[in-house]
């Protein structure tokens, strides 16, 4: 850790607070969805046997609507944080250029 001469820890002020109170929560409903799609679905979807497309349904899942959820959830995340961000002041382009 670097430890610069003139610097002054930042202090959090009640709209960061609140930011981050909502990121947190975000990331955490996020993550369940990851959890979910990941672990539990795929689990169950051995079960499905019935065919879909030539295939067996639990491939379909795996190899295709799985990453599509990933690319969604990081996605949204990105757009989410965003608007976030802009909502409580902190958007990049709203800091004053030091």
């Amino acid at each position: 850790m670097v430890n610069l001469p003139n610097a002054k820890p930042m202090q959090w002020t009640d709209r960061h607070q609140a930011h981050w109170r909502q990121n947190r929560n975000t990331t955490a409903i996020l993550l369940v969805i990851w959890f979910v799609v990941t672990f539990v679905l795929t689990f169950f979807a051995r079960e499905l046997n019935f065919s879909f497309f030539g295939g067996t349904f639990s491939f379909w899942f795996t190899a295709l609507c799985a990453p599509l959820v990933y690319v969604i959830i990081v996605a949204y995340y990105a757009r989410h944080m965003e608007h976030l961000d802009r909502q409580h002041g902190l958007a990049e382009d709203d800091q004053d250029p030091a």
